[in-house]
């Protein structure tokens, strides 16, 4: 399964709290990296970067302090 085809919430049906998108990237680039057996595959990279992207929309919504 890869979360690289992901766009939005919105777009299967339902609501998902941006705690769950972080914390579903962070497992899904944790399995892709045991898959791919590299940190610089293009997979775990692509995921990476929507984790960080994640990470930051959450920093600005919440503060520097990060619960997830």
């Amino acid at each position: 399964m890869s979360y690289v085809g992901y766009n939005s919430s919105s777009s299967i049906g339902y609501d998902i709290s941006l705690e769950d998108e972080i914390l579903f990237l962070r497992n899904e680039m944790m399995q892709t990296f045991q898959e791919e057996q590299s940190f610089t595959s293009d997979l775990v990279i692509q995921i990476s970067c929507k984790l960080d992207l994640k990470i930051n929309e959450y920093m600005k919504l919440y503060g520097t302090e990060c619960k997830v």
